[in-house]
C-alpha cells in the first residue's frame, strides 16, 4: 500500500467517525436550560472622595514630591499651580479606576497665570494625560478620604475660633461726670495708695 492510499483511508476513516459522533449527539436529549446568569453590576457608583494625592517632579533637581490638594483648593508646585476639581475613586472590591478633573496653570515669568491644562487624570495610566512641562511634571496618584495636610476651611475655622476665644479688648471706661466739682475722685487708672486698711 503506498503512502497516498492510507491517507485516504485514514480520512475516510475519521469522516466516517465524525458522522457518528454528530448523529450521536443529535440523538441525545437536550441539556435542561442554564439558570440565568446574574446580571452585572448596574454601573457601581464611584466614590466622590475630598483630596486628591498628586506626584510632581523637578526636572532640574531630580525630586520627586507628592502633595495633597483639597477639592476646589489651588496648590502651588514650582511654577505650577494645581486646582482639582472632582477625585473619583471606586470601592476596594472592584478593579481600580481612579480620576480626577484638574486645572493647572503656570505662572510666567512676567508674574502672569496662564493655563497650560484642563482635563482629566488618571491613576492607573499616569502617562496618558500627565501635565509635561519644561520644568515640572504632575500627574495623579491616588484620591483619598483623609489627609494629614490639614483641610483650608479647617485653617479659617481654627482661626475663627482663636479670634473668637481671645477677650475683646477693654476699653478705658469714660469718666462719670463728678456729682459735685468738691469731691475727691480717684483716677481708675492710677493705683490705689490711700491706707484704708
Amino acid at each position: 500500500m503506498s503512502f497516498f492510499n492510507r491517507i485516504s483511508t485514514g480520512g475516510l476513516t475519521l469522516a466516517a467517525g465524525l458522522a457518528v459522533s454528530a448523529a450521536a449527539f443529535a440523538a441525545s436529549p437536550a441539556p435542561a436550560p442554564a439558570a440565568p446568569a446574574p446580571a452585572p453590576p448596574a454601573g457601581s457608583d464611584r466614590i466622590a472622595n475630598p483630596v486628591a494625592e498628586f506626584a510632581g517632579i523637578d526636572k532640574i533637581t531630580g525630586r520627586i514630591i507628592t502633595f495633597d490638594v483639597y477639592i476646589d483648593e489651588t496648590v502651588q508646585f514650582g511654577a505650577l499651580q494645581v486646582t482639582p476639581r472632582v477625585c473619583y475613586s471606586r470601592p476596594q472590591n472592584e478593579e481600580p479606576k481612579t480620576d480626577s478633573f484638574v486645572e493647572v496653570d503656570e505662572i510666567t515669568l512676567d508674574r502672569k497665570i496662564r493655563r497650560i491644562f484642563t482635563g482629566w487624570m488618571f491613576a492607573e495610566s499616569p502617562g496618558l494625560n500627565a501635565v509635561e512641562h519644561a520644568v515640572y511634571d504632575v500627574w495623579l496618584k491616588e484620591c483619598k478620604q483623609k489627609s494629614d495636610v490639614p483641610a483650608p476651611d479647617a485653617t479659617k475655622a481654627d482661626a475663627t475660633k482663636a479670634d473668637a476665644s481671645k477677650p475683646a479688648a477693654t476699653k478705658p471706661a469714660a469718666a462719670k461726670p463728678a456729682a459735685s466739682p468738691d469731691a475727691e475722685q480717684s483716677d481708675p487708672t492710677q493705683p490705689d495708695t490711700s491706707d484704708a486698711n
